[in-house]
């Protein structure tokens, strides 16, 4: 009760010093009361959780049913159930490029989407037999919707994933794109690979790409949305960042081998999907998509995408006129001595919800127009272990933001907002993580959220008020 009161206090001492463009009290996310990851097939804390990139593959379609090799019973679109979300488990291991042998595999980055919902729900994703302690989320959906979220995801018993559906007596289908992978310590590379894996190297979040017209355009000389069925190319190895100025924010060395983009598609009357990938698939459309994005819509996913053999990367753009813009959050190194720590990916054994600012005990008020606040992860942090082991310092925690709910400023202005979170160290960069509405619909996104000094991540609303809730599913080590 005390703490609870005491972290209400700091709140709301935080916003009230936000409005004038300062950040007060930290909000401390308390110590998880279990343990928040347990890792069994890394056998020391030097060791495994090193990236694959893969080209995106569609490994699962429930809208195939019958005609699908991967599809579960019931076949087709699945249930959705309340209170209790109606589960299925899908195959991860052998699909898409990913090793058949479960003893090689700490983790799958996965693309989820929710389509033909029949009712409003959402979407929750974990290894088989690892079941949250606390309901966690990746997808909120309305009827209707078509929505994706990329997540990290572990695979459990039988290295099956289970998915599953919440909402009242109704169907959706699901869509699962797979993009890459985590070893363990006990993956040996086949013959002839030269390095066992890349190391996740996360960035203070960097604008790279806005086909908008303005002075801020950059990476598009035209400041033209995309054209249907177009394909641009987007320079990676040597980018460089607009806000803040990094030269070189992506590296230009040839062992960069992916990159971890926030990008966000803005749309005119028509629909349209977004797909990200490495290479020119010679004039074909790819048969994956990043983002799925309605009628006037602004809408964000995290991608991770490897480099192409050019260095670059391409944005395909189905129907309409886009225009798109891109954050770069990180990229994927190999080479790094393997004694090192830093830039290794443990996977936490299932979501964990560090915060929720709708809760009382993180003081249950909105974060208003035009402020911020400060967010401690060190109680988090020091909580992570390997078996009996914690696993020390780390650079920066993955998961899922979620924007709970948006209200009005003003009661006659519709509103709109963006959420951006960056090292508390750091100057607010130009980039967001989420763009958000008002609505009944939670807003997800996958974020990477960078630490700052004693590991403080600040979060900035653009306007209206604001609760957001952050699901955590795996931390990036430091040495």
């Amino acid at each position: 009760m005390g703490y609870a009161h005491t972290m209400k206090s700091g709140r709301h001492i935080a916003r009230l010093t936000a409005v004038l463009g300062l950040v007060g009290a930290i909000v401390i996310i308390p110590t998880a009361s279990q343990l928040v990851s347990h890792v069994e097939a890394v056998t020391g804390l030097g060791a495994g959780g090193e990236f694959h990139p893969l080209t995106p593959t569609r490994i699962f379609d429930s809208r195939l049913g019958a005609l699908s090799n991967h599809d579960v019973p019931p076949l087709g679109a699945k249930p959705l159930h309340a209170p209790e979300p109606a589960t299925f488990d899908i195959d991860l291991l052998g699909l898409g490029g990913i090793p058949v042998a479960t003893a090689d595999v700490l983790a799958v980055v996965v693309n989820i989407t929710v389509t033909d919902a029949g009712a409003g729900g959402y979407l929750e994703a974990y290894g088989k037999g690892a079941r949250p302690a606390v309901r966690t989320s990746i997808i909120n959906f309305s009827a209707g919707d078509t929505v994706p979220n990329a997540s990290i995801v572990r695979p459990g018993l039988d290295g099956d994933l289970t998915i599953g559906l919440f909402g009242q007596s109704s169907s959706a289908n699901v869509i699962v794109d797979v993009f890459g992978w985590f070893s363990t310590s006990s993956y040996v590379p086949a013959s002839g690979t030269a390095d066992p894996g890349a190391r996740l190297i996360p960035t203070t979040p960097s604008r790279v790409l806005d086909t908008r017209p303005g002075p801020l355009n950059v990476n598009r000389v035209s400041g033209t949305p995309l054209s249907a069925q177009e394909t641009m190319v987007l320079p990676i190895l040597g980018v460089d960042g607009i806000n803040p100025a990094i030269t070189d924010v992506v590296p230009n060395l040839p062992n960069v081998t992916g990159v971890l983009l926030n990008v966000v598609g803005i749309t005119g009357s028509v629909s349209t999907h977004l797909s990200v990938f490495p290479d020119d698939l010679g004039g074909q459309a790819p048969t994956t998509s990043n983002l799925n994005l309605g009628p006037n819509a602004i809408k964000a996913n995290l991608v991770f995408v490897p480099v192409g053999s050019d260095g670059n990367v391409r944005i395909f753009n189905n129907q309409g006129l886009t225009d798109v813009v891109a954050d770069v959050v990180g990229y994927m190194q190999t080479g790094a001595v393997e004694t090192t720590r830093q830039g290794r990916v443990v996977p936490l054994s299932s979501p964990y919800r560090t915060f929720d600012t709708r809760d009382p005990q993180f003081g249950g008020v909105a974060l208003g127009p035009g402020q911020a606040e400060d967010w401690s992860f060190a109680a988090f942090a020091s909580s992570v272990v390997i078996g009996p082991d914690a696993v020390g310092k780390q650079l920066a925690v993955i998961g899922n933001l979620t924007s709970a709910s948006l209200t009005r400023q003003y009661a006659s202005a519709f509103v709109r907002s963006f959420l951006t979170a960056y090292p508390a160290s750091a100057t607010r960069p130009l980039s967001s993580n989420l763009n958000s509405v008002e609505g009944p619909t939670p807003i997800p996104n996958m974020a990477i959220l960078k630490y700052g000094t004693d590991a403080t991540v600040r979060m900035y609303n653009l306007a209206g008020y604001e609760h957001y809730l952050f699901d955590a599913s795996a931390v990036i080590l430091a040495d």
